[in-house]
């Protein structure tokens, strides 16, 4: 039986698709092109309305094979998919861990949200792993999804995490990328912390690097902040702020305010960090202005990397349900101001670093390329072996990336 992966969306579900191939690989053969596939098991996102219609254009495109549609829009749209025989089977998150068991089942199961994962990852095709450590999320803000189709926040044991990162480290990675749902409050559920896990992994030898998904303000705590100093864990922190005028962050019913995230990412930058967010423009309400206070806030913030989205409505949120007053071109418009903003600030901070310590993990038109400990891009010239690690000092910055020639 041949079985090809396909994996939309975040970091978690990538994990997720790992832990399926574990568990399949010495029981099926697990194929690199959906066309030699028998069953195609497509593990899916439904963080927006866009998501969830190109996986329904990619189930439409192979819906003559034999589809397992599991992941978070099993939830959203797997009965209707299903009811139109376009999928063989819609399983809930629940049931990965068991795929081996739903081969040949046909119908719905989506179970509940009272699970933790068990399952562990012991090989990654790639230089570096991506680790979940957490689960769901407590979190309610009106334009999210998530927490209706992962459930609440649960942490995964610590002693699994600690024994799948050594097994992972005797295969040859020795970059690892913590994720979760909403990764900050791993522990709460279980007596520890982020930044106590953090610390033991990275006592772990032959960790060379720990990285971290997106964290909420609120969950950046004193040690998690000196970890940064260890050599270890990465010096670059995302830190989702989501937009800078509070009463933006009313609306979308955010917990941060200004008030208390301007002193931390002052502060962090003052240690050399370097900083990432999450932004959305044009959400409903973000009148001129809201945006123009947002601007100004927006401005003082250090910020050197960013992810933004321009704001469409997710059905089944608080947001969706109001008024769409924000017109695509001003999202644009203004998604392209922040942007100038932070590719200026990145370029700057990059100016004023000397050694780096960078992981190569690809290779493109005669460069090796890979990321230095602030999570930017480097381009050596040479043919390096990914996984290799180089300290690359006397490097060229370039308005987009640093340059070893």
């Amino acid at each position: 039986m041949k079985v090809f992966f396909k994996t939309f969306g975040c970091r978690s579900n990538i994990f997720d698709t790992e832990i399926m191939k574990n568990i399949l690989k010495e029981k099926v053969d697990i194929v690199k092109n959906e066309n030699d596939a028998d069953i195609i098991i497509v593990n899916s996102c439904t963080v927006t309305n866009f998501a969830d219609r190109d996986i329904r254009s990619y189930v439409n495109k192979f819906s003559n094979k034999k589809i397992i549609f599991t992941g978070c829009g099993a939830y959203t749209q797997g009965e209707k998919l299903f009811k139109e025989s376009k999928v063989f089977n819609v399983l809930g998150h629940k049931f990965k861990e068991e795929i081996d068991k739903f081969l040949d089942f046909k119908g719905i199961n989506l179970g509940d949200f009272d699970f933790v994962n068990k399952k562990i990852v012991e090989s990654f095709d790639k230089t570096k792993a991506f680790i979940k450590i957490q689960e769901g999320c407590d979190f309610e803000c009106a334009y999210c999804i998530i927490p209706k189709v992962r459930g609440s926040s649960r942490s995964i044991e610590e002693s699994l995490i600690l024994e799948e990162i050594k097994k992972l480290r005797d295969n040859g990675i020795s970059e690892f990328v913590l994720t979760g749902i909403n990764m900050g409050s791993y522990g709460k559920d279980t007596n520890t912390s982020l930044s106590k896990l953090i610390e033991k992994i990275s006592n772990i030898r032959g960790v060379k690097r720990i990285r971290l998904g997106s964290l909420e303000p609120s969950q950046i705590d004193d040690r998690l902040i000196e970890l940064t100093q260890n050599g270890i864990l990465e010096k670059h922190l995302h830190i989702a702020l989501q937009h800078t005028s509070d009463k933006m962050l009313r609306i979308m019913k955010r917990r941060n305010r200004v008030s208390s995230t301007l002193p931390l990412f002052e502060r962090l930058a003052s240690m050399n960090i370097a900083l990432g967010t999450d932004f959305i423009v044009g959400h409903p309400g973000e009148s001129e202005e809201i945006f123009n206070e947002a601007l100004s806030n927006f401005k003082k913030y250090p910020l050197t990397h960013i992810h933004l989205f321009r704001y469409s409505p997710r059905e089944g949120t608080l947001s969706a349900t109001m008024k769409q007053d924000v017109k695509g071109d001003v999202s644009k418009k203004r998604a392209k101001i922040l942007e100038e903003i932070v590719k200026k600030n990145n370029y700057e901070f990059r100016k004023k670093q000397g050694e780096v310590f960078v992981h190569i993990e690809d290779k493109k038109d005669g460069y090796s390329i890979g990321y230095d400990e602030f999570y930017n891009k480097m381009k050596i010239k040479g043919d390096f072996y990914k996984g290799e690690w180089m300290r690359i000092k006397d490097y060229e910055v370039k308005e987009e990336v640093n340059v070893k020639e």
